[in-house]
């Protein structure tokens, strides 16, 4: 079976990315897919799941600190949040905190490394945004 290019469509194509496994023909359809396209194949995944739900998901169990949805979705826009995204260290870290059997503990822990407390507060300036009241 021959491997197309994802970037500029020619067919077998000998390297595959590392990251996201999607193949490419050279270095330069390899950059261009790294800046525009490649994702890791679990977060590919997750995205597919969110674009996926309806904008009518309710969350099961709410409580008064939950975000609602349409925050959270604000969040694949913020170049903030990105650019922390990039960082491998803040990757690991976070994937570190989903299979931790103890997340609360492993949060408290990445909590301790400020690239990650830098990629909360991106978080958080999107789905809680300070508001600057000089009057008070």
């Amino acid at each position: 079976m021959a491997k197309i290019c994802n970037v500029c469509g020619k067919p077998e194509c000998l390297y595959k990315c590392p990251i996201c496994r999607e193949p490419y023909c050279s270095i330069g359809c390899y950059k261009e897919h790294k800046e525009n396209k490649c994702k890791p194949l679990e977060v590919q995944a997750n995205l597919e799941d969110v674009q996926n739900s309806t904008d009518s998901a309710k969350y099961k169990f709410a409580t008064e600190d939950t975000v609602p949805i349409e925050k959270l979705k604000q969040l694949r826009y913020s170049k903030e949040l990105k650019n922390c995204l990039q960082n491998l260290h803040v990757r690991d870290i976070m994937r570190a905190v989903l299979t931790d059997k103890d997340p609360t503990k492993a949060i408290a822990l990445a909590m301790t490394e400020p690239i990650f407390v830098e990629m909360a507060d991106a978080c958080l300036n999107v789905v809680e945004p300070q508001i600057n009241d000089e009057s008070c």
